[in-house]
């Protein structure tokens, strides 16, 4: 059963961030809410039980890619840079190089790296503090937390941001989507009397707790198609998993003048989402759902395919977002998750691609 929480934090909450006073080009800012933790949300016999104790990869992802989004903001601002000539996030590429500890604050430093009036790039490092955080609860990380010693980075990035461009340039070509590939399976219920998606997505652990968990993952709701029939027999590389989802709550939108929503933050929203569970997916396709010894993203890439303004994610009972799940290659002890990011009306707007450790029991903990 699920444990006596709030409701799910929306990202303006669970991903608010503040800026640290800055030298030079770079430009610092620190979170204020505890990245989520999987598993930590629901209770199997009475107690809340520890698959592992690192935080959500997406928290760290989504808010360094945030906190990309403001410094160029601010760079624009600085420039006096008209609104129609504003650029939008279109890249994330990160590294995890140190578990993420969800009690303590990330703290972002981005640097502009090359500058243009249609491509930009900037750099983002997380680090966090190497001592608990001065708010014993482990949540709303006062400033104070700024000033304690830092660990080694834990997460590094590159972000890109780029010019819209007209939709009369240039030629869109892209596969079917799912909801005509997939029609007769998602005619089967409407969205959001699918299950939701598992808090963790282990078979194992799906089967302890029931699949109907509601869980507390933040952002976004989330539910899980149920492609069982549809993957049976095939080999791992044909098979699809397919998670519908939609805000919790619209995101602010820009200022007066501006293109419609903040473009950036949702890209950010989509980045988050797909980050979840996708290497347990994978480890239940390849075998390790019932013995699975240590999964750990390395690196994770997002490419947005469109102009930001069509990733912005509209309120609407209709308006269903789709990621649709492919496990391509496992081997040397890792997996890799690739997953289409679609419209509700069918745009191919975005592509993760994943890369992460992914070994069964005996070959390491979680």
């Amino acid at each position: 059963m699920p444990l006596d929480m709030d409701p799910p934090l929306p990202l303006q909450e669970a991903l608010d961030f503040i800026k640290l006073p800055s030298t030079g080009e770079a430009r610092r800012f620190i979170g204020t809410r505890a990245a989520y933790l999987p598993g930590s949300d629901f209770m199997v016999d009475g107690e809340s039980p520890t698959f592992h104790k690192a935080a959500f990869g997406g928290h760290v992802y989504a808010q360094a890619a945030m906190a990309a989004a403001r410094a160029w903001r601010e760079v624009e601002d600085e420039k006096g840079t008209k609104p129609a000539e504003r650029l939008d996030l279109h890249t994330i590429h990160g590294y995890f190089t140190r578990a993420g500890i969800p009690t303590r604050p990330f703290l972002y430093t981005v640097t502009p790296l090359t500058a243009s009036r249609t491509f930009s790039t900037l750099s983002v490092t997380a680090h966090q503090p190497s001592q608990p955080s001065t708010n014993p609860a482990g949540d709303h990380f006062p400033l104070s937390d700024a000033t304690l010693p830092l660990s080694p980075p834990c997460f590094t990035a590159l972000c890109s941001f780029k010019l819209p461009e007209p939709h009369s340039r240039g030629v869109s070509v892209q596969e079917p989507p799912p909801q005509q590939r997939f029609a007769a399976i998602l005619a089967e219920r409407p969205p959001a009397a699918w299950p939701p998606a598992p808090p963790v997505d282990i078979a194992a652990v799906v089967e302890l707790v029931g699949e109907h968990q509601p869980g507390r993952f933040p952002v976004a709701a989330m539910r899980k198609v149920d492609m069982s029939g549809y993957n049976a027999g095939r080999p791992v590389h044909e098979r699809r998993e397919l998670l519908l989802y939609k805000l919790w709550e619209p995101l602010p939108g820009k200022g007066k003048g501006e293109r419609d929503g903040d473009a950036s933050a949702h890209v950010a929203a989509h980045a988050y989402v797909a980050d979840r569970n996708g290497l347990l997916v994978a480890g239940n396709h390849v075998g390790f759902g019932h013995a699975f010894g240590r999964a750990a993203s390395l690196s994770y890439s997002f490419v947005v395919h469109v102009n930001g303004e069509e990733a912005v994610m509209r309120e609407g009972e209709d308006q269903w977002w789709v990621q649709e799940m492919g496990f391509p290659r496992a081997a040397a002890g890792r997996g890799v998750v690739e997953s289409k990011i679609w419209s509700p009306s069918g745009v191919h707007v975005a592509t993760e691609y994943q890369d992460g450790l992914m070994q069964g029991m005996g070959l390491g903990k979680l």
